[in-house]
């Protein structure tokens, strides 16, 4: 599975929420089924994240700015939310 056409395969198709307070907001409503997150994303947030048993998190190798970029946006993007895959095999990373 190549990550980057698996990420915007879903943000094209599916539904997916970019940044932290989206990201969060989705979790905490039990929405999220993956949450991917930028090695350099704050680290109480990461933490907090990371520590949830209620929702499957993927560390994304490489800085906001690079996971930014793989979503498509000139922007940071520390943290995003996939709610729905669309067409994309993207769940299959998913930690058992």
């Amino acid at each position: 599975m190549d990550f980057n056409e698996s990420l915007r395969r879903a943000i094209k198709t599916g539904k997916v929420f970019l940044g932290q307070n989206s990201t969060e907001e989705c979790v905490n409503a039990g929405k999220a089924q993956l949450v991917v997150i930028a090695q350099n994303c704050p680290a109480a947030f990461k933490e907090v994240l990371l520590a949830r048993e209620d929702v499957s998190s993927y560390v994304f190798d490489g800085s906001g700015m690079q996971l930014g970029k793989a979503c498509g946006r000139p922007h940071v993007v520390s943290a995003l939310a996939i709610v729905e895959p669309g067409e994309s095999d993207i769940l299959s990373i998913k930690r058992a």
